[in-house]
């Protein structure tokens, strides 16, 4: 999906709204564990419940992972589901991957041509080659971490290099590598003071904004700082979504909470 297409789904649906899925086998509704596969039947009925509301979903690979082949199957099983029935859906994987030249390579190949993700976030500590291996996929996004919505961010990423904050020079840095028209950038809802230097430095990229709800991040307080002409967000909710209720109707639920946000989000959009 070009972000263009992205941009035409935001409009259309009065909404910036990112779903993650971030399925946890220990706290999805006990009875669903008699399914055989109750990952995939969890998100399923979430994503039927929620899809109006929402323009993209954001699997967190490692929930996953955690489970091994089943787990693997599961994401996959649901990647395919939302293209067959919801091919408008931006899709990301949460995956944070990041390595030598041609490891990177072999990443983008398994989320973009395999599972047909759209994007993918990406660790930048390694620099330039570790991240234009993702970067050569057509149509596709490669999401940098730049600032994120974690208490450890001030470990590294608002440390001075000089006079400038480290996460201010990944995304100058970045911003010369081949194709770096197709990356997006991570930052936190926790941070959202610093969006107005960000939007200095990428004043038309999208920003994925994970951190409000169950972090206490503040939607109007990103639209603020965050939010262009051609809107340039997409802010993430997960647990406050998905886990709203562990009841049979828990996708109801979720849905009623999805719309409550996109109801926020259409009035932030009414004021561009």
């Amino acid at each position: 999906m070009t972000t263009q297409e992205l941009t035409e789904q935001i409009f259309k649906k009065k909404s910036f709204l990112c779903i993650g899925l971030d399925t946890d086998i220990d706290r999805i509704p006990t009875y669903l564990l008699s399914e055989k596969d109750p990952v995939f039947s969890f998100n399923k009925a979430i994503i039927d419940a929620t899809h109006s509301y929402c323009v993209a979903y954001k699997p967190n690979i490692a929930f996953y992972e955690a489970l091994g082949v089943s787990g693997w199957k599961a994401l996959k099983k649901t990647i395919e589901y939302l293209h067959s029935e919801y091919p408008e859906i931006y899709t990301i994987a949460d995956a944070k991957r990041g390595d030598i030249g041609n490891t990177s390579k072999m990443y983008a190949k398994a989320f973009f041509d395999d599972l047909g993700f759209d994007s993918i976030t990406v660790a930048p500590y390694m620099g330039k080659d570790s991240v234009e291996p993702f970067l050569d996929f057509t149509n596709k996004h490669t999401i940098l971490l730049a600032l994120t919505s974690n208490e450890g961010a001030f470990d590294f990423q608002t440390k001075k290099i000089g006079d400038q904050e480290l996460y201010k020079e990944v995304i100058k840095t970045s911003r010369t590598w081949n194709n770096s028209e197709n990356l997006m950038y991570v930052v936190g809802a926790t941070k959202a003071e610093y969006l107005r230097e960000i939007r200095k430095i990428v004043p038309e990229n999208f920003l994925l904004v994970p951190g409000v709800g169950a972090q206490g991040g503040s939607l109007e307080e990103v639209c603020k700082y965050g939010l262009t002409k051609n809107v340039g967000l997409l802010v993430n909710s997960s647990r406050k979504i998905i886990y709203a209720s562990d009841s049979s109707n828990y996708a109801e639920i979720a849905a009623a909470m999805a719309e409550s946000v996109q109801n926020q989000m259409a009035d932030e959009l009414a004021k561009l």
